[in-house]
């Protein structure tokens, strides 16, 4: 990449992939590297909200679904 090309801006898919693996604690350096250059905080921070709400969701479901 140069000077004048603009970073190419991650999408939803690439995000969710990245809060994800984060999630999980594992992710390779390679694939960190190329979300640290694509992804912006902003992205990285709705995503994990949105990530979390749907785990919190998910674990109430399974919950009431079980008792």
């Amino acid at each position: 990449m140069t000077e004048h090309e603009a970073p190419k801006k991650g999408g939803r898919l690439r995000t969710a992939r990245a809060v994800g693996w984060a999630m999980l604690g594992v992710r390779k350096g390679s694939d960190y590297q190329k979300d640290v250059e694509s992804i912006t905080p902003l992205q990285v921070v709705v995503g994990g909200l949105v990530a979390v709400v749907a785990l919190v969701a998910g674990l109430i479901l399974i919950v009431n679904w079980i008792v």
